[in-house]
């Protein structure tokens, strides 16, 4: 057992992955100069010493990246193409959402997309360009997969079914969570280092989690947003309501027998997100509870999401933009206490 972060679980699981599998490369700008971070985040930091082919420096195109990474992906290889903010997604929109989404179904099942897309998102003090929460984007999209792991242990289990999967998979990854040191360490962030066993585990895509349990009310959250509503139902716990937390690890697949089990024992539900709450992915899972479960629901659905406003740069807005365990707290008291 070794406790790591989770850019260091993502690092030692792409090393796992390439030594188990040749096929297996990363892609990506920035991802393998030597005495670099390693990547945005050090995700990839010291594997071109050992995979000098396989992690591969791209020029600032990543309309490119995500082109080559389809080509490899179809020929059989099984890439991982890394950008350096999530919001560099809508450079390579087209090759996203029109080509990798799509290539398999539009061959009749007779190609197979083997590929890995990593996205750092959340809103770390970089502004409106660099700190967008994309999930609700890309939920829309049939044809991805979409995970959101929150811990190093769910990080290193779900980028190694990732890989293994013949279906693309986008793995969203938040820039606080990381727990990257040096020059690339982030002021507030939250420790999400766990315990990795020796041994090889998968964590399968669309299968959640119960962080915390509880009687009261459930609360469904993802990446940051999980970590401030276990914080909520701490501070719930001591006024006397019972707060269960579920982080469903993935959006696509999503573990509705999970979540439906804990709203059928609590009968109340609030969903979390950190980006903007118009088409947010919460409203997507409060609309599903709402026309699925009213036998069991004894108040409305809540969510909890930003203002519907671009990510503010200066820092006292942007903790205003964000929820915190605070907003979590009063949102789940507006359910279960009586006005």
């Amino acid at each position: 057992m070794a406790r790591l972060t989770i850019a260091e679980a993502l690092r030692e699981g792409l090393r796992d992955e390439m030594i188990r599998d040749p096929r297996v490369f990363c892609i990506g700008e920035d991802i393998g100069i030597r005495g670099g971070w390693g990547g945005a985040f050090t995700v990839t930091l010291g594997l071109e010493q050992d995979f000098r082919n396989r992690i591969i420096d791209t020029p600032i195109s990543e309309a490119g990246i995500f082109g080559v990474a389809l080509g490899a992906a179809v020929m059989g290889l099984r890439p991982v193409a890394d950008v350096q903010y999530g919001d560099f997604l809508f450079c390579a929109m087209d090759q996203v959402v029109n080509q990798i989404a799509k290539m398999r179904y539009m061959s009749g099942g007779k190609l197979t997309v083997p590929l890995v897309m990593r996205a750092p998102v959340g809103a770390t003090g970089r502004g409106a360009q660099h700190g967008q929460n994309l999930e609700s984007f890309f939920l829309s999209v049939p044809g991805i997969k979409i995970a959101c792991p929150a811990t190093a242990y769910d990080a290193l289990g779900i980028l190694r079914a990732a890989i293994r999967d013949d279906n693309p998979v986008l793995i969203f990854e938040h820039k606080l969570l990381y727990g990257a040191k040096g020059a690339r360490a982030e002021s507030d962030s939250v420790d999400a280092s766990s315990e990795i066993p020796a041994e090889d585990y998968v964590i399968p895509l669309g299968k959640g989690i119960v962080r915390r349990e509880g009687t009261d009310v459930t609360i469904v959250a993802t990446l940051l947003m999980m970590h401030r509503a276990v914080q909520a139902a701490e501070q719930l716990a001591g006024e006397g309501i019972s707060a269960e937390v579920i982080d469903p690890r993935s959006l696509v697949p999503f573990d509705w027998d999970l979540v439906k089990a804990s709203v059928m024992k609590t009968t109340r539900a609030v969903i979390v997100e950190e980006g903007p709450k118009r088409g947010g992915w919460s409203a997507e899972i409060a609309a599903t509870l709402a026309e699925s479960m009213s036998d069991y629901l004894t108040a409305p659905v809540g969510r909890l999401a930003s203002p519907d406003i671009p990510v503010p740069f200066a820092p006292p807005m942007e903790r205003f933009y964000r929820p915190d365990s605070k907003r979590i707290v009063e949102a789940v008291r507006s359910l279960v206490v009586p006005a």
